[in-house]
């Protein structure tokens, strides 16, 4: 399984389908729908401030509907926009139930986030995992 980072989620391409891929992105609805596109195994956006009725997380919901682990940053921990921030600093502030069921928790550096992920999937495949970060 391979990492990917794209500071924007509107840049997922297929490659990335089924793989993680690390944004420097809100997780609002929108982000949700561009992240369907071509659905990765998690994606990791910026919770953004969160904002009125929890717009910035809204995604993960619709993301849990179509069965993809997704989780978001603490705006506070990593920049916007950048996913090596999101990747580097990043602290988990909200998740959905995918995620959960890998290990994700709130407050967990996103880089032990991955790790839980893989790891939880790797006993299910009985595989191993390889992680690459290319840029995109």
């Amino acid at each position: 399984m391979n990492t990917f980072l794209i500071d924007s989620i509107s840049a997922i391409t297929a490659e990335m389908a089924g793989h993680i891929v690390v944004t420097g992105s809100h997780g609002g609805v929108s982000a949700a729908h561009l992240a369907l596109a071509h659905p990765p195994a998690l994606v990791v956006f910026n919770d953004a401030g969160r904002g009125l009725d929890d717009a910035g997380v809204a995604g993960l919901a619709i993301l849990e509907t179509a069965g993809v682990a997704a989780c978001a940053v603490s705006h506070l921990t990593a920049r916007i926009g950048e996913a090596e921030s999101t990747k580097t600093t990043g602290c988990i502030s909200a998740y959905n139930a995918p995620a959960a069921r890998t290990g994700i928790a709130s407050g967990q550096p996103v880089t032990v986030a991955c790790e839980a992920f893989i790891a939880a999937n790797r006993t299910r495949s009985g595989g191993h995992a390889v992680i690459a970060s290319p840029q995109a």
